[in-house]
């Protein structure tokens, strides 16, 4: 499966029934576009000489379309944008005969008129209608996959945006590494001047028993906070994943979920860094990221 965009458009027409008598110098233009949904949802505009044809046409979009609010609509008119088409020969006649038949049962039935014998015409159209499926479809088929390419050229400019932002994200986590150490020394600093002050608050007023327990919370909070090796190790995992994705030729059914978790992940290691951080630069560090996860969180959603 190629990587391909929720959004798209496609449209083309043709001639169908040419060979029929009762079809002749009708045209079908057909559109489909799409945007991105969490789900695949499908709506049909059809004529109603056609609205038999909704659930072939619904089966053939569900085969190559996976996610995405897509809509096709279907536009049936004569050629030259004529109002009325005359009624084919061989039906008026059929229609005099079979009136002429009546009448001999019935004297005093009323001639057909002008409106009953188009109105009748039309219901016949109808019925050769009928018979284009094949014709219908195939059209259909050759839209779908102009929406299809469209889709994953789409598709493409997004996994490129996505992988130049992957990459901007791996340079600020090679950035951050080593500015780690530093920042485990200041708060390794911050512990030891808390510390003197208990020991001093100790000497003065508390017991020996309250300047352990004040020590070892001081100890717990410093190996919290200054551990955020951890978190941009996790991040980095995440991001080569992400560009395993995006490179691999044969791209898994719901390639854009399973992104869209993997943002999630980054922008969860990329804020509890930032709230670890007691280092300025660490802390820029964060900020940078989460625009940019949030940037490539907005083109994920996009992707099917």
């Amino acid at each position: 499966m190629s990587l391909q965009s929720m959004t798209g458009y496609a449209s083309a027409q043709s001639h169908i029934g040419a060979d029929t008598p009762a079809a002749h110098g009708l045209r079908l233009g057909l559109e489909i576009r799409s945007v991105n949904s969490r789900y695949l949802d499908l709506t049909f505009r059809l004529p109603e000489e056609l609205r038999q044809l909704e659930p072939g046409l619904r089966e053939l979009v569900a085969k190559n379309i996976k996610r995405g609010k897509v809509e096709m609509r279907i536009h049936l008119e004569t050629e030259g944008q004529a109002a009325i088409a005359a009624p084919d020969t061989q039906m008026l006649k059929n229609l005099v005969n079979i009136q002429n038949q009546v009448r001999m049962w019935l004297p005093d039935a009323p001639l057909l008129s002008v409106s009953e014998v188009m109105r009748m015409s039309t219901h016949s159209t109808t019925a050769t209608l009928q018979d284009l499926t094949a014709d219908v479809l195939g059209l259909a088929k050759t839209v779908i996959d102009q929406l299809c390419e469209a889709r994953h050229r789409e598709g493409l400019k997004l996994a490129e945006d996505l992988l130049s932002r992957a990459k901007q994200l791996h340079t600020l986590s090679d950035q951050a590494l080593p500015l780690v150490p530093q920042a485990v020394a200041t708060q390794k600093q911050k512990f030891l001047e808390r510390w003197r002050e208990a020991m001093a608050l100790a000497d003065a007023q508390a017991l020996p028993e309250s300047v352990h327990e004040r020590a070892l919370a001081e100890a717990a909070s410093f190996a919290i906070r200054a551990d955020v090796a951890e978190e941009i190790t996790r991040l980095k995992t995440h991001l080569d994943e992400i560009n395993r994705l995006l490179k691999q030729k044969n791209q898994p059914e719901g390639i854009g979920k399973r992104l869209d978790f993997l943002i999630q992940e980054l922008h969860r290691e990329a804020n509890t860094l930032g709230s670890k951080s007691s280092a300025i630069e660490l802390t820029r560090i964060s900020l940078d990221m989460k625009v940019l996860i949030e940037q490539m969180r907005e083109q994920v959603q996009n992707l099917e």
